[in-house]
């Protein structure tokens, strides 16, 4: 590493080169719950994709572990550093390189956040559709987790959305894949193959992304109901009447009741309905139309009413921002109040009542409190595991895992396996698959460098 550190002085500016005690504590972790802070060796924060080339290339032939780190945003440890590593920061990349507004698609650095793109594209009357909870994610690391976020529902997740990428491989040399175009086929799709990677095949240092036409109106609808199962039973048929619905989630009482108490925000539900609802649909319609907007607002608080609603609140445009702020806050409030794990499981979308029961149960057999919200619109569960027995948090928390994927399912629907799911990932995954997947890195990384103990553990 020393050697290292000494040719990439040659490399980057002096700024950009952090060794030992001037390396900041928060390149240390990300936010997943019970991460043990591991300090880098070095960390390096390169500018462009040459640098990014020639620091691989000096780092696979030092055989030095890289590191890949977005905003620090991630909820698996996929940005953790190991002992002795470089741990390579994208802070500095985040240029806007391109708006095409006659493809419409943005052409952006990996450090670019989701609160920058918006901001850009906003007054073009454009969107990026992805929004994950977290505005400061960059799109790097949502690249590199394949996130997903309330907007999927309607607009699909990253891997939807990326049309093609710059990569730079460990020995140094930079691919392109794809392009300001939908489809091709035109060999592998490494494009795909990299989204979702976490930093284990290549360092992602431009992407191309998506944008949509932003829909000027939307409407808010909070919807209570007696049991969380009338909510699952009820959003197949809310997607069956084409209503423009952008957001489908659902929170049980305990967790709304968190969220909204954190912002102060008041959605004027009634006391006596409170008493009787145990979970609430949230939904989030959008038109390019006011009138039509109006229109399938109605036709949805009737079809909810005919399905066993309690009632129908449409919210206020202030209410709504603030329970959609809420909601997108609602790890940091599990967080705060002292959750031990974080699951982000994924199933069927008809499957989502029969787990959720399942785990009810599992959460009684081991005497531990899992409550949460979730995309019911496609099928992903956050759940808020809360058992302080490091033992029996690991029997709730393998016994889930493995519900999900009896019930059709994968243990990670959009913050990725990281160092945090490795082990479940191992006992649960078909080891043909997990097989194939370390003869795909290997193929990417022969030397094993880059991310090291990511997904899975690192071959001998």
């Amino acid at each position: 590493m020393s050697r290292l550190v000494e040719l990439l002085a040659d490399v980057v500016e002096p700024g950009q080169l952090l060794v030992d005690d001037a390396v900041p504590e928060e390149f240390g972790h990300d936010e997943t719950l019970g991460v043990v802070p591991v300090s880098p060796a070095a960390v390096v924060l390169p500018t462009t994709t040459a640098e990014v080339a020639e620091i691989l290339r000096l780092a696979h032939e030092h055989r030095v572990p890289v590191i890949a780190r977005g905003s620090g945003t991630g909820l698996s440890g996929a940005a953790v550093p190991t002992p002795g590593s470089l741990l390579v920061s994208f802070a500095k990349m985040d240029r806007i390189l391109e708006i095409d507004t006659e493809n419409h698609v943005a052409v952006v650095q990996p450090g670019v956040t989701l609160e920058q793109l918006d901001h850009r594209v906003a007054p073009l009357g454009l969107v990026y559709p992805v929004f994950p909870g977290e505005n400061s994610a960059s799109i790097g690391g949502n690249v590199a987790t394949n996130a997903g976020g309330m907007r999927a529902v309607k607009y699909g997740v990253t891997r939807h959305q990326v049309l093609g990428l710059e990569v730079v491989l460990p020995g140094g040399e930079v691919i392109r894949t794809g392009g300001k175009f939908v489809k091709s086929s035109s060999g592998y799709d490494l494009t795909q193959l990299v989204v979702g990677s976490e930093g284990t095949l290549g360092l992602v240092t431009e992407a191309t992304v998506r944008l949509y036409p932003r829909l000027e109106h939307a409407a808010t609808v909070l919807v209570p109901f007696a049991t969380l199962e009338a909510i699952t039973r009820a959003v197949p048929r809310v997607l069956e009447r084409d209503l423009g619905a952008r957001v489908l989630e659902y929170l049980d009482a305990a967790t709304l009741m968190a969220i909204t108490a954190n912002v102060d925000v008041e959605l004027g539900v009634p006391e006596d309905v409170r008493r009787f609802a145990s979970a609430y649909l949230i939904a989030v319609l959008e038109s390019s139309h006011e009138d039509r907007l109006e229109a399938d607002t109605a036709t949805l608080a009737e079809l909810l009413g005919s399905l066993g609603a309690i009632d129908v609140y449409v919210l206020s445009s202030g209410a709504a921002a603030e329970l959609i702020v809420a909601r997108e806050r609602a790890f940091f409030v599990a967080k705060a109040a002292g959750a031990n794990e974080l699951i982000d499981v994924v199933v069927p979308r008809s499957a989502m009542h029969a787990y959720l029961a399942d785990v009810a149960a599992v959460a009684e057999k081991f005497g531990s409190y899992i409550g949460g919200c979730g995309h019911v619109g496609d099928g992903n569960v956050h759940l808020s595991v809360f058992q302080p027995d490091p033992e029996r948090c690991e029997q709730t928390v393998r016994s889930v895992l493995e519900l999900g994927v009896g019930h059709g399912g994968a243990i990670s629907g959009e913050h990725g396996i990281g160092t945090a799911k490795k082990r479940h990932l191992a006992a649960l995954e078909d080891p043909a698959k997990v097989a194939l997947m370390r003869r795909i890195k290997a193929a990417f990384d022969p030397r094993g460098i880059l991310g090291p103990g990511r997904i899975f553990d690192p071959t001998p």
